[in-house]
């Protein structure tokens, strides 16, 4: 019972702090790496939060004058009623691709269900103005690679969006929609029903408090994200200034593969697709062109129990130290830092590093254990 309680406060004090409006992802991870713990962070001082490198006095005194006791009850009270799910960073479940992403989402909101077979998935984005071309296009890749159990993952926008979620609902697949606002908004709202069809054969997710309006700022975040969750982006439909192009770029810096549409060389529509295969993106006709590159890693995920095959970053000689310290068995953070005789702030950073890089977990009580299975790196 003990142990339960821990993880649910643990779980709690991480959403806290992610509600404060100040503290993004990267924020919200310096200051645990610094202090040790979400709950650490929203019970310190100005004084204290300032000590952390990169923290400004503006962002210390946001966190240490924002309710958050009470804006993370009301927060809970919406969740439990809208039967919503929450998961945190590090938690069993939470997306293994999206975890190895520079700076990932501390928290993840869910409404639907998140399944071991979205492991395997494609993201398709593109223009808010689609052409019928592109929307048909975006729609048939869709559902071929559905019915060969990939994920769909896109944004709920209009267009390019809309028309790759449909295509893997009507051919019965899977399809994961990420938004640039919270999940007690509908945005676009035309897309109530589409989103109401996305939850009940996948998953809504956001980053964002529960009410959060869309905001231009957002949608960066949100792109990230989409690329984040997939093996690879497809691009139909881009105009120079697309935000598809930014998706685009996050898969090429998270190490996932591109592929893009072509079209009409009169179409301004087409100008960043074609942008994208000058700089080597895959030229993409159809599903076959996707399915030829994931297939083998579809073929590898199944031999290895849909382990996965990600680029892990090199450790730190002491993280190594860490790790081979743990070999023994779990470890309570204070017989770490008398063993190694390190400052336990310094012990506290290479603990949240190593988690992040998925090497170690951390177990009920304060204790750290290497993990059975560590992700294997690709060769």
């Amino acid at each position: 019972m003990a142990d339960t309680e821990q993880r649910v406060r643990e779980r709690a004090t991480w959403l806290a702090l992610s509600l404060i409006p100040e503290v993004g992802p990267s924020t919200f991870y310096r200051l645990v790496q610094g202090l040790g713990s979400a709950e650490a962070v929203l019970e310190a001082s100005t004084e204290t939060l300032t000590q952390v490198p990169g923290i400004s006095l503006q962002i210390a005194q946001a966190i240490a004058s924002f309710p958050w006791r009470d804006t993370l009850h009301r927060e809970l009270r919406v969740i439990e009623t809208r039967g919503l799910g929450l998961m945190r960073f590090g938690d069993e479940g939470y997306p293994e691709l999206l975890a190895v992403i520079h700076s990932p989402p501390p928290i993840l909101y869910l409404r639907g269900t998140m399944r071991p077979e979205d492991r395997m998935a494609v993201a398709i984005v593109g223009s808010r103005t689609a052409s019928p071309y592109g929307s048909a296009v975006a729609e048939q890749i869709s559902a071929e690679l559905a019915q060969r159990g990939v994920t769909i993952v896109s944004g709920l926008a209009r267009g390019i969006d809309a028309s790759a979620h449909r295509g893997a609902l009507r051919a019965g697949g899977r399809t994961i929609a990420v938004l640039g606002c919270g999940l007690g908004v509908t945005y676009p709202p035309e897309h109530a029903e589409l989103a109401d069809q996305i939850a009940s054969q996948g998953a809504l997710i956001s980053e964002f408090p529960i009410f959060t309006p869309p905001k231009p700022s957002h949608f960066p975040r949100r792109n990230r994200i989409i690329s984040g969750l997939a093996r690879g982006v497809v691009v139909v439909e881009a105009g120079l200034e697309s935000g598809a192009l930014i998706t685009a770029n996050d898969a090429l810096e998270q190490g996932r593969d591109v592929f893009a549409v072509p079209g009409q060389v009169t179409s301004r529509l087409s100008r960043g697709c074609h942008q994208l295969i000058k700089a080597g993106a895959k030229l993409t006709e159809g599903w076959e062109d996707i399915w030829e590159d994931i297939e083998p890693q579809v073929a590898t995920s199944a031999q290895i129990g849909l382990d996965l095959t990600l680029v892990r970053s090199p450790l730190e000689p002491e993280e190594t130290l860490i790790v081979d310290t743990l070999e023994a068995g779990p470890m309570q953070i204070d017989d770490l830092i008398e063993r190694m005789q390190l400052p336990a702030g310094q012990i506290a950073s290479l603990l949240l590093s190593l988690m992040l890089k998925g090497m170690i977990e951390e177990l009920p009580g304060k204790s750290f254990a290497k993990r059975l299975r560590p992700p294997r790196n690709r060769v």
